[in-house]
């Protein structure tokens, strides 16, 4: 019951994360620094329930199968919220199927070593998922273009987002994103595999 729990209770975390991800004031404001940031959530929700998931029942394709729960679960969110008039793309969310196959496969390649999982998988992870996402990016509707035909009222001062330093990390919030990914998603990855055996 415990673990069947944690998977619905990262899911749905999963699928919050992602509806944030996907928010088009935050990126018109945010740019780079959002996208960083919420890569790297996407990463680490992702390899904990995955991780999880693969170690509890053993078979190899449990990650993708955990991905694709977490895709479902925010296609009928995000439905919600595009039915209440919020503009949302729904191509942004498989972002995390291919990742999780990586995972999958480093489980398999490796017959089901724990500690192969956590190393390579965890790596794998962390610098795919950045990668794919920018390619979401692409395919999703201009966020600047969404703002207009959108507005909102003006924030108070306090609101205001500061400008992002663009010019640091060579510009790149997809290596950043995947840099930051893939130590972090190693050790979320052991969390997931001692969430198995607590």
């Amino acid at each position: 019951c415990t673990h069947y729990l944690f998977i619905v209770v990262v899911a749905v975390n999963s699928t919050l994360l992602t509806i944030n991800a996907g928010d088009y004031i935050f990126y018109t404001d945010w740019a780079w620094t959002s996208f960083v940031v919420f890569s790297i959530s996407q990463t680490l929700m992702l390899t904990v329930g995955a991780c999880h998931y693969l170690t509890f029942t053993g078979v190899p394709g449990a990650a993708t199968y955990y991905a694709l729960i977490m895709t479902v679960y925010t296609w009928i969110a995000k439905g919600a919220w595009f039915a209440l008039g919020y503009p949302y793309d729904f191509i942004v969310t498989p972002v995390w199927l291919p990742s999780a196959m990586l995972l999958d496969l480093a489980y398999w390649a490796t017959k089901k070593n724990k500690h192969s999982l956590i190393l390579f998988g965890g790596v794998l992870v962390g610098m795919s998922l950045p990668l794919f996402n920018m390619v979401n990016l692409i395919t999703v509707a201009d966020p600047l273009e969404t703002a207009f035909k959108y507005p909102r009222p003006t924030l108070p001062p306090y609101m205001t987002p500061i400008e992002p330093q663009v010019g640091k990390f060579y510009n790149s919030p997809v290596a950043l994103g995947a840099g930051a990914g893939a130590v972090l998603a190693c050790t979320f990855a052991a969390l997931g595999c001692k969430l198995t055996t607590w």
